[in-house]
């Protein structure tokens, strides 16, 4: 047998064969990266059916179309996850967990089911319910109780709560990432433009 840990033991096929190696590798490279990158990532914070609901509610607020890829394509819930995992601040992160839990909760007195378990359109119903207080204006309450000198707009469900947070940071983060920046919004960076410059028209 070989001992491979001196250099002057190794034959001549086995240098040959070791050289060999070494130039394949690089042309090997590329398919294995594919492979490893066509494997999902585990999320970091969230669990994987947090991570599910969450992927399938920013893809609903910012769906793949004709004009461009949605949220789920640019990553979102990856992003929101992986801030979620640095955060230094527990309250931040409870506040997305009671949130997913308030979704589920919602799912369920609606549909007997989960958000995920529910059908397309049940779901589209269980977004609309969270979106409600954006659609309504705000009604002030008539209620006369000792100490109140003012009407107070009615207090927002958890869900609905949830729901103003959810939509705002999918929108950031899809508008900060490469999709949202080049093929939703189409920009093309500091490009000398030729002929007239087509500006904002205020009037």
């Amino acid at each position: 047998m070989t001992d491979i840990s001196s250099p002057e033991s190794l034959s001549r096929r086995e240098m040959l064969g070791a050289t060999a190696a070494a130039l394949v590798t690089p042309l090997l490279a590329p398919q294995a990266l594919a492979v490893l990158n066509a494997v999902p990532l585990p999320p970091k914070f969230l669990t994987v059916a947090e991570f599910a609901l969450l992927d399938e509610l920013t893809e609903m607020i910012i769906p793949t179309d004709s004009h461009s890829p949605g949220a789920r394509a640019a990553g979102v819930a990856r992003y929101i996850d992986n801030r979620l995992a640095e955060s230094l601040e527990p309250d931040r992160q409870a506040q997305w967990r009671s949130g997913l839990a308030a979704v589920d909760g919602l799912s369920r007195e609606m549909n007997g089911g989960t958000f995920m378990q529910s059908t397309a359109e049940q779901r589209l119903a269980v977004m609309t319910r969270m979106a409600a207080y954006e659609l309504r204006p705000p009604q002030p309450d008539t209620e006369v109780r000792p100490g109140k000198s003012t009407p107070e707009a009615p207090v927002m469900t958890p869900y609905e709560q949830f729901f103003g947070l959810l939509k705002g940071t999918t929108a950031y983060a899809y508008y900060t990432s490469k999709i949202g920046i080049h093929t939703d919004q189409n920009y093309k960076g500091n490009v000398y433009q030729l002929g007239e410059y087509v500006g904002y028209d205020a009037t």
